[in-house]
């Protein structure tokens, strides 16, 4: 319905207007927050778990395996597995005899596919016999926003919490700028009027390598966010524990553990022990949030320098800068993390959690940092989950560890004991 008013010359036009359609009426009024005055700075910012419907919105419908085809299905395991990969890095560094490097798809045993497979039930009536390298609606872990839903589900209502904490603990606090504006602004404010430090990082749903990305405290900038794409913002991490770098000092860094997921209830969930690191190029200060080298660890894929080293060589660095913390006690609280994770990402049936399929192996990355936090009088590490990567880039994996592939393979489809991965679940 279109209406027109007249206007006298000279008078002022105003315009009250946001792209889009909300549900939610608050979350209109918080986007408007620039040029309106808002009156729910005080309002409750407890979040809830949406419907099935949110995570089905925006995804290709997928769907699940025929689990009694694959159940009555008896099969013995080849001498020599054939395997068919889109990843070059396979092709190149699956090297142990008890597999082989097929050119034909409808050969192999094992197909390990690049894109989003999506055809679990055809899979399983056609190929029953085969495994493919994902599991149905394991996005509910690799995507932003979902992971953040899944991880909630870990919160302990026992957990004695401080002003304006959230838990999980190792779950920075988060939230979805395109359906809780209104809850992070609440919350936000609560934060400035506690006299906390109100840092956020805002990024995209489903993109990485800092990618749109943005650290700030300026609600007005943060609450027009939402228009250039869906985002969360997630609580920048202002006492983050940090490397002395000999070349540069005092810098942020993060930790990449490879993930390996062999089965979904009973759910099976390994870690390749060797993680990787990355390092920022200049030393931290909660200043400067523009500046890529300070703030950001990614360097893999932007023309800065990339400071290289090995995980054994870090922890002999960190035996040095941390006397009164094992790296031991940090990893198994890591390791306690991401069980946690997977155990919530499972015990939920699709679409809010990622389904059974015992075709189905999988590989991911989880990318964590480390904070300083006050618990009574002394201070603890804990770790910080950032996200979960789908299909990562594992090309340091092979420079580095040249029998990568020989050993996640043996453990995802022999189902062998290997040293350099240890079962968590």
């Amino acid at each position: 319905m279109s209406w027109a008013q007249d206007v006298e010359e000279g008078e002022s036009i105003t315009r009250n207007y946001v792209e889009g359609n909300y549900s939610d009426p608050l979350q209109r009024e918080a986007m408007l927050i620039p040029w309106k005055c808002y009156e729910n700075f005080d309002d409750d910012y407890t979040q809830e778990e949406p419907n099935s419907g949110y995570f089905l919105e925006g995804h290709v419908v997928e769907d699940l395996p025929d689990l009694e085809i694959l159940c009555t299905n008896e099969t013995s395991t080849p001498d020599k597995l054939k395997v068919f990969s889109h990843y070059e890095f396979i092709n190149e560094h699956l090297t142990a005899p008890e597999f082989e490097i097929v050119q034909n798809e409808n050969d192999a045993d094992i197909v390990w596919f690049t894109d989003h497979f999506k055809s679990f039930k055809e899979f399983s009536t056609s190929s029953p016999n085969k495994f493919v390298n994902q599991f149905p609606f394991e996005y509910v872990i690799t995507i932003k926003d979902l992971l953040a839903i899944v991880s909630r589900r870990c919160a302990k209502k026992c957990d004695k919490l401080g002003v304006l904490e959230t838990s999980p603990a190792w779950l920075p606090t988060t939230f979805n700028m395109k359906t809780e504006l209104s809850k992070f602004v609440a919350y936000y404010m609560q934060r400035k009027n506690a006299g906390l430090d109100n840092y956020w990082i805002c990024k995209p749903y489903n993109l990485a390598r800092g990618l749109d990305t943005y650290i700030t405290d300026d609600l007005y900038f943060m609450c027009r966010l939402p228009q250039s794409g869906p985002k969360i913002a997630q609580k920048y991490i202002e006492k983050p524990v940090l490397f002395e770098r000999p070349d540069i000092g005092l810098v942020k860094f993060d930790i990449r553990y490879v993930i390996l997921l062999t089965s979904v209830n009973p759910t099976e969930v390994y870690i390749y022990n060797n993680f990787f690191l990355r390092f920022s190029n200049k030393p931290f200060a909660l200043n400067n949030f523009e500046d890529y080298e300070q703030h950001f660890t990614v360097m893999n894929y932007t023309e800065s320098a990339l400071y290289r080293m090995l995980c054994a060589e870090f922890k002999e660095s960190w035996a040095q800068q941390n006397t009164n913390y094992s790296w031991d006690d940090v990893e198994k609280s890591i390791f306690q993390m991401i069980s946690e994770v997977f155990t919530a990402a499972t015990s939920v049936e699709p679409p809010c959690g990622i389904g059974k399929s015992p075709q189905s192996r999988a590989l991911y990355a989880a990318d964590i940092m480390l904070k300083w936090q006050k618990v009574d009088d002394d201070m603890q590490i804990q770790p910080q989950l950032l996200e979960i990567n789908w299909m990562p880039d594992c090309r340091r994996a092979c420079e580095y560890y040249p029998n990568f592939y020989n050993d996640i393979f043996s453990v995802m489809f022999l189902n062998k004991d290997v040293d350099t991965c240890t079962k968590i679940l």
